[in-house]
């Protein structure tokens, strides 16, 4: 698996998906919309740490 994402796309997806995290562990988000940001909280932060991203792959992108 080679990295196709920058530093600044890592960061910013971290970010993005501990708030996410966040939002649902506090209940401020519940039901539904809550399982789908957790699930999409989850993946940013799988991605981010990784480094990779599958559907960067599969579109060609790379952004490092």
């Amino acid at each position: 698996m080679k990295t196709n994402e920058s530093r600044l796309d890592r960061i910013i997806r971290g970010v993005v998906g501990a708030i996410l995290l966040v939002l649902f562990l506090t209940n401020t988000v519940t039901g539904t919309l809550g399982i789908i940001l957790l699930v999409i909280g989850i993946v940013l932060l799988v991605t981010g740490i990784l480094g990779f991203c599958p559907l960067y792959k599969l579109l060609g992108i790379k952004t490092n």
